[in-house]
């Protein structure tokens, strides 16, 4: 169970942290706390496994990677943990998913994989597939981007 002060922090911190030369003493004054006590609730989230990590999002196409797909796969079950391990190493992959089957959509396993242009990504895919004798995929290219947002926790609460 959270405290009041780390559902406020955790909605906080959900936002992004404020680009400012001191951004926890900056996110302690908004919570009416201190510096100090901002970085100790943060510490202990973290060591009780709450927040997992805090860093930058990078915006991939304003960045200049153009290629974006996720890559639907056929995987035996037997093979799922191995090949996601295995697809979690790779630098171009930035998730890797277990889903459910259905009769008419077999594919239980998703990557997403970001290059310079969709031929790279086409390129990487191939490669990919071959290293992991996997051939029954299929390639889900974004058309449109309707939504792009960071999840907000605790929102309604605040």
């Amino acid at each position: 169970m959270l405290t009041p002060l780390e559902k406020k922090l955790v909605s906080a911190l959900s936002e992004g942290l404020p680009l400012v030369p001191r951004p926890y003493a900056a996110l302690a004054e908004r919570l009416g706390v201190t510096e100090e006590e901002v970085i100790e609730a943060i510490k202990k989230l973290r060591e009780r496994g709450i927040i997992r990590r805090l860093g930058g999002t990078i915006r991939h196409d304003r960045a200049g990677i153009k290629g974006n797909v996720m890559v639907a796969w056929r995987v035996p079950e037997s093979r799922l943990e191995e090949i996601g391990e295995k697809c979690a190493s790779f630098p171009f992959i930035t998730h890797c998913y277990v889903r459910r089957t259905y009769p008419d959509w077999p594919y239980n396993f998703y990557t997403m994989v970001h290059a310079e242009d969709e031929e790279v990504c086409r390129k990487l895919v191939e490669e990919l597939a071959r290293e992991l004798d996997l051939s029954d995929y299929v390639l889900l290219f974004t058309e449109k981007e309707i939504v792009r947002r960071m999840r907000r926790y605790f929102a309604e609460e605040f």
